[in-house]
């Protein structure tokens, strides 16, 4: 089964949420498969330009070790413009769930809580924030 994580996840892994360390523990024990939005790299490393968290390149390095990363494509943009229109999601968030929906996340964990509104049987939204 393939998982998805958005940007929050990894924030929270290093602020040390304890859900997100045992699902992180668990993808790395089990060799889970797992991907990854390029914008949420590119999140990341702008959250570490402004001071918000640190060592991001080193973060970026890592998820780039364990996960697929799942680049922009045509079908991606539009599948993002019609999640973001139809659910009210914001452009950067739809962009993020659009690479993992193209993925075949079949599990998503986030602390957006407006990616809860996707709604596709066989798939599980997982809300993490501490």
């Amino acid at each position: 089964m393939i998982i998805g994580f958005d940007t929050g996840f990894f924030v929270e892994l290093l602020r040390g949420n304890l859900k997100v360390l045992e699902v992180w523990k668990e993808l790395i024990e089990r060799e889970t498969e797992a991907i990854v939005s390029c914008l949420s790299l590119f999140e990341l490393e702008r959250l570490g330009f402004k001071g918000a968290i640190e060592k991001a390149d080193v973060l970026v390095e890592s998820i780039s070790q364990v996960c697929k990363i799942m680049w922009l494509t045509p079908n991606n943009l539009s599948m993002a413009a019609k999640l973001s229109h139809g659910l009210g999601i914001p452009s950067i968030d739809s962009l993020i769930l659009s690479g993992l929906l193209s993925g075949d996340a079949k599990i998503i964990y986030t602390t957006d809580s407006h990616i809860e509104r996707y709604k596709k049987k066989g798939m599980t939204i997982k809300n993490i924030r501490s």
